[in-house]
């Protein structure tokens, strides 16, 4: 389907596969699926690479809610994969995956398997399955070390500087050649910094709002100093949603493939993401200053004039709304009591 740039899509009726449905992106992309009338399927293989009970708890938010199907499949096994697509899809989202820059430095085989194998089991999925639009979620972290900002989809991204980085690379090079060869209409979305309700454990926001509650000191690199363009999920959704309804035209050799930045466009320092997590936990950072990491950048900054052209995307939610609605979740979801705002405890 497609709708004209700015337009909210319908999918009524429409079966839609979100793969990593039991993921922090994936859930709130199912969500906002079967609000706009799909009948999704979602998939997972639970993996144990952080704590499977937060998975399985945003699935329970999906079940209920309008024509929402759930199994446990691993895309990494070609039958399990080829059995799935046969029973036929319109689009798939897939947003399954292994995260984390840090973690492909000592567990490469996961990236390999997880985001290499699993892929290109979709991709022959969706070619047997005659998909209309696969949408797969492509990484920031494609843009290495380059020192120009903000990051543009025309910049070269031929040196990554960690394996998760290069699988994902892979990704949208394996995607064109699937959309050369067989006019598979493919989007890959860089996502930038994606925050919010339901977030990952390992991921900046959960690990300093578990610290500073509970009285631990957080590492924080480079001094502070790193930039990150922090984009809030409703964000995020939003944008994978309006694309989701505008499959790629041929380009010039004919592929119908598109590639875009998903962000907030806006570069924020670390030091002001912490300061606002302080403010709104009501407590301050014991704050371990480390150097730079092995694999990670200093700062990333999306341009999305490419994204906002084909769909009027517009991010929405500045950073102090986005967290301040994050910590509202996490005070609820964990239970951990903390001081109200400006009652901070300085230890």
């Amino acid at each position: 389907m497609s709708v004209a740039a700015g337009t909210r899509a319908r999918f009524d009726g429409q079966r839609v596969l979100v793969t990593g449905a039991a993921g922090f992106i994936g859930m709130h992309v199912a969500r906002a699926l079967l609000d706009a009338g799909a009948s999704v399927t979602g998939v997972d293989s639970f993996d144990a690479y952080y704590d499977v009970a937060l998975k399985h708890a945003r699935v329970d938010q999906l079940r209920g809610v309008g024509h929402f199907a759930f199994e446990r499949v691993d895309l990494a096994h070609a039958a399990a994969s080829a059995t799935l697509f046969a029973r036929g899809f319109g689009a798939v989202v897939h947003l399954a995956a292994q995260p984390g820059v840090r973690y492909s430095i000592e567990h490469p085989e996961a990236y390999v398997r997880n985001n290499l194998v699993a892929f290109g089991n979709v991709l022959e999925g969706c070619r047997r399955g005659g998909v209309e639009h696969l949408v797969y979620a492509s990484s920031s972290s494609v843009y290495g070390a380059n020192h120009v900002l903000p990051f543009s989809e025309d910049q070269p991204v031929d040196h990554p500087v960690s394996l998760y980085a290069a699988t994902k690379k892979a990704n949208e090079l394996m995607a064109h050649s699937y959309s050369h060869l067989y006019r598979l209409p493919t989007t890959g979305l860089r996502f930038f910094t994606v925050y919010g309700p339901w977030g990952r454990p390992d991921q900046a926001p959960m690990v300093f709002a578990k610290a500073i509650v509970e009285g631990r000191p957080i590492d924080v690199f480079n001094a502070g100093r790193m930039q990150r363009d922090f984009t809030y999920v409703d964000d995020i959704v939003e944008g994978v949603v309006r694309i989701l309804a505008r499959p790629p035209i041929p380009d010039g050799d004919d592929a119908p493939y598109a590639i875009y930045n998903i962000g907030n466009h806006e570069a924020v320092e670390l030091d002001r993401f912490i300061a606002t997590l302080e403010r709104l936990l009501g407590r301050a950072a014991i704050r371990h200053d480390r150097p730079m990491q092995p694999g990670d950048v200093r700062a990333t900054y999306a341009s999305i004039e490419r994204l906002a052209r084909a769909t009027g995307f517009s991010p929405q939610t500045p950073l102090d709304v986005g967290l301040a609605r994050f910590v509202d979740w996490y005070r609820a979801y964990y239970g951990r009591a903390a001081p109200p705002p400006g009652e901070a405890q300085r230890r």
